[in-house]
C-alpha cells in the first residue's frame, strides 16, 4: 500500500468529545488536522430503535499508513459502543497541503 494522504471521518457525540479526540490525534502526530463541524444531525436505526441525534462530525487529515494506528486510538477513547471511523484516499490535491499533511503526520517534531 502506498502512503497517500487519506480523509477519516468520525462522529463524536459531544464537542468536548471531539475536541478531546482532536487533540489527542494530532498531539500524537496520528492526524495533522481536525476539522470539527457542528452540529450534524444523525439519523440511524440502533438496537432496533430509529435514533435523531445531534452530534459533531470531525473531518480527519492523515496518511493511510497511520489509519490503523488512529482508527485504534479513536476506538479506544470513544464513548461509543461502535464509533463511525471511515476513510477514503485523496485523489487530488494541492501540492504544499498534501506536504504537510505528510509532514505533520510523519516522525519528526516540528
Amino acid at each position: 500500500m502506498n502512503d497517500e494522504v487519506m480523509v477519516v471521518m468520525v462522529t463524536a457525540g459531544s464537542e468536548a468529545e471531539a475536541d478531546q479526540l482532536a487533540r489527542v490525534l494530532v498531539g500524537e502526530r496520528l492526524a495533522a488536522c481536525v476539522n470539527l463541524v457542528a452540529p450534524i444531525r444523525s439519523i440511524y436505526r440502533w438496537k432496533g430503535e430509529l435514533c435523531d441525534d445531534r452530534e459533531v462530525l470531525m473531518i480527519i487529515k492523515t496518511r493511510s499508513s497511520r489509519f490503523d494506528a488512529l482508527d485504534r486510538r479513536v476506538r479506544q477513547l470513544h464513548s461509543y459502543e461502535v464509533a463511525e471511523v471511515i476513510g477514503w484516499p485523496v485523489t487530488r490535491g494541492a501540492p504544499d497541503y498534501l506536504k504537510w499533511v505528510a509532514d505533520q503526520t510523519g516522525g519528526s517534531s516540528d
